[in-house]
């Protein structure tokens, strides 16, 4: 007994992250799934139109990725959008009045699901065109270097956008001019309904950015831990060496590809064991194991999440439309 209580102290001396860092992964990861399961909830009573993708399942990687980028860093993903623009620090509210094309919205009701936008927290948007994002990526890190400023732009991107020739063109691009840009596949495995190993011969997506000469890795994107390290490197990488870095995310989306996609095309037996990878219960586990929550302060923060969108909800509701 006295051998596994000297073994709990070192490994919680072990402690990787601070207790802050704990509890916004958990408290941001948790907004994101509440937010995105009302969200899905809405649509099917149409109070939310257009175009609509959830980011359940993928919540480690954007929250992971938010607190390994430095204050004046870019971040610009695809239509897949929520998550980034909530992990960056957007009012729920802001971004719920906008998926109900509100004024009060974060585009001002206009740009709706696929076009979150924030200048102020330096959130270059969801992007609705397949692989678009890549390029506009490429051309905010040319920015950045030709303002001759230190930062970094996080382009995240679907496994789907990888095929894409702009994808090809835009790592060329940046490889040669040296972009400040770490690239970032989130891959959930399916782009639409369509299984990546049914689409390309290389399905470790990473390897792609071999052709340019370009540093790649692959990554648990399950481990909100692992994503942030991974993060944290590259970007760290990039600012000292001038060169871009593609990552590939391994993850999973629990929903089909948007709200009308009933995901038929996958096994209950498949989405039951990448829910075992569940990466909030994976953070729930560092924080009662480094015991930095009680249980009840871990559900109360639960709670206290979902009224966080209960609000959000009314307050887009009482929103105006745009004119």
């Amino acid at each position: 007994m006295a051998q596994t209580k000297q073994q709990t102290k070192q490994d919680k001396q072990k402690q990787p992250f601070n207790k802050e860092t704990y509890t916004f992964w958990y408290r941001m990861m948790q907004l994101i799934r509440d937010f995105e399961f009302n969200t899905y909830r809405l649509v099917g009573e149409g109070k939310i139109r257009g175009f609509c993708h959830v980011y359940m399942g993928q919540e480690a990687v954007a929250t992971g990725a938010v607190t390994a980028a430095q204050k004046d860093d870019k971040i610009i993903t695809a239509y897949r959008d929520h998550g980034h623009a909530l992990a960056v620090g957007m009012d729920p509210r802001n971004a719920m009045a906008e998926l109900f094309g509100k004024v009060d919205g974060c585009s001002k009701g206009k740009g709706g699901s696929m076009h979150l936008f924030s200048k102020e927290l330096n959130f270059f948007g969801g992007h609705g065109i397949v692989g678009a994002v890549t390029p506009l990526g490429t051309g905010i890190g040319f920015a950045e270097k030709y303002k001759n400023t230190n930062n970094v732009c996080l382009t995240f991107m679907g496994d789907g956008a990888v095929l894409q020739g702009s994808f090809h063109e835009s790592l060329n691009l940046a490889m040669t001019w040296k972009l400040p840009i770490v690239y970032v596949i989130e891959n959930n495995q399916y782009g639409m309904g369509t299984a990546v190993e049914r689409v390309t011969n290389v399905t470790e997506l990473y390897k792609k950015a071999c052709e340019f000469d370009m540093p790649a890795e692959r990554v648990d994107g399950m481990n909100v831990e692992t994503v942030h390290n991974a993060i944290s490197k590259a970007t760290e990488q990039v600012r000292e060496n001038q060169t871009p870095i593609l990552l590939e995310m391994n993850t999973y989306r629990y929903k089909g590809h948007s709200i009308s996609d009933p995901a038929t095309y996958r096994t209950r037996e498949e989405l039951k064991e990448w829910q075992q990878a569940d990466p909030i219960e994976q953070v729930v586990d560092s924080i009662r194991h480094y015991e930095l929550m009680t249980e009840e302060e871990i559900k109360q923060t639960k709670k206290d999440v979902q009224q966080e969108v209960k609000d959000a909800i009314s307050f887009a509701e009482a929103s105006k439309l745009p004119e």
